[in-house]
């Protein structure tokens, strides 16, 4: 329990003061501490020691801290940040963090960051041209970081809480309609990755997912592929890990064109093997791969996805767009949205019908002519009967 008390003071020019002085135990070392503040006039005083008392006893006060933020994000990274996230998220936080963070609020104490020195960065690094999407990356990393402070008791409180998050605007979605599939595909025929390109057309499958695909992952017979690992290239070495959430962990169902595709590229593996004089390909093996079986680099990949998009005249469809075209063809087509999401790896159906829902016009007049349908038309055709 807190413990205060007040000492009235006679300045040297004759006025007086009041020194409001609150004893405290440290929960943790035991040790007693006292906060001190002065004021001018005995109320004022009265009022400072009850409120100095409540913030003590509800545990609202901490004793400023005199590490900086330099120090304290540098602790973060090497902490609790490398041990809890993969090395490309890692390495995006660390970047942030010494590329913009630092150098603009690394001096100043942690216990004296305030809002407006947050909201003054976000207004800065916009004058400079910074992009909104980096913007709200400076927002997370430091609002993460912030967080931690707060779990290991270096502040009571997340000033960023206080700060209006970066607005971001949101890339609209380009999507390909049947034709251009098929007029993309046409053109892919002539390339080395039409195979992996329909499967993504196919699936939604992310490009990482696809990539780490082994012929273990793909029951031909039974039409469907397992999603169990996504493929990660960080400076030019791949490895491979679980996909991030247990929605991501997913079976597909695959069509009987993708069957055929799937299978015809296996053929195709295995006689380049045998031209080689290699075995054929294993299960174990990546489905899609260098002809020796070394994994392909997902930035090549992208570069021959808009080689191919901008050779038939689409040019601005994304390699991502694939899965949002795989989504919005089957959402125009009547697919549950429930369905869509488990074939995305979606975490919830809102995700995807927000990110859809440009598709929800259509899905909307088809909704209501099909109401019109199963109650109008049926009561017509009700008392046409009648009437005979």
């Amino acid at each position: 329990m807190a413990k205060g008390k007040i000492i009235e003071r006679i300045n040297k020019d004759g006025s007086h003061s009041w020194d409001v002085i609150v004893a405290y135990k440290d929960n943790i070392t035991g040790e007693w501490h006292h906060r001190w503040k002065t004021t001018d006039g005995s109320r004022k005083a009265d009022t400072l020691k009850t409120k100095m008392l409540r913030e003590v006893d509800k545990g609202d006060y901490q004793k400023p801290s005199k590490m900086t933020m330099e120090t304290h994000l540098n602790e973060w990274l090497n902490g609790s940040v490398r041990s809890t996230v993969g090395q490309r998220t890692y390495q995006l936080y660390e970047y942030i963090a010494r590329k913009h963070l630092i150098p603009v609020l690394g001096a100043i104490p942690i216990s004296k960051l305030r809002a407006q020195n947050i909201q003054s960065l976000y207004a800065d690094k916009q004058s400079e041209g910074l992009s909104p999407r980096t913007i709200e990356l400076l927002h997370i990393t430091l609002h993460k970081s912030l967080d931690n402070a707060v779990k290991t008791g270096l502040l009571v409180h997340n000033p960023i809480d206080a700060v209006d998050r970066p607005k971001v605007e949101r890339h609209e979605i380009k999507t390909m309609s049947e034709d251009d599939v098929n007029r993309f595909l046409d053109e892919a025929r002539k390339g080395d990755y039409y195979n992996l390109f329909f499967l993504y057309l196919f699936t939604g499958l992310r490009r990482n997912e696809a990539l780490a695909l082994r012929w273990t992952d793909i029951d031909l017979l039974g039409a469907q592929l397992s999603v169990n690992r996504t493929m990660q290239f960080i400076d030019n070495k791949v490895t491979f890990k679980q996909p991030k959430t247990a929605a991501s962990r997913r079976q597909i169902a695959l069509s009987p064109s993708t069957c055929v595709t799937l299978r015809l590229h296996r053929e195709a593996q295995d006689k380049i093997r045998q031209r080689f004089g290699m075995v054929p390909v294993s299960d174990s093996e990546l489905v899609f791969c260098q002809w020796d079986g070394k994994p392909y680099s997902p930035d090549v990949v992208t570069r021959n996805w808009i080689k191919t998009v901008r050779r038939c005249g689409l040019d601005g469809i994304r390699l991502h767009d694939a899965r949002h075209t795989h989504a919005s063809l089957l959402l125009k087509q009547g697919v549950h949205p429930k369905v869509v999401s488990e074939r995305l790896g979606h975490a919830g159906i809102a995700i995807t019908m927000d990110l859809y829902s440009h598709v929800a016009p259509g899905m909307q007049k088809a909704a209501a002519a099909s109401f019109d349908d199963a109650i109008i038309n049926r009561g017509l055709q009700n008392n046409s009967l009648e009437s005979r």
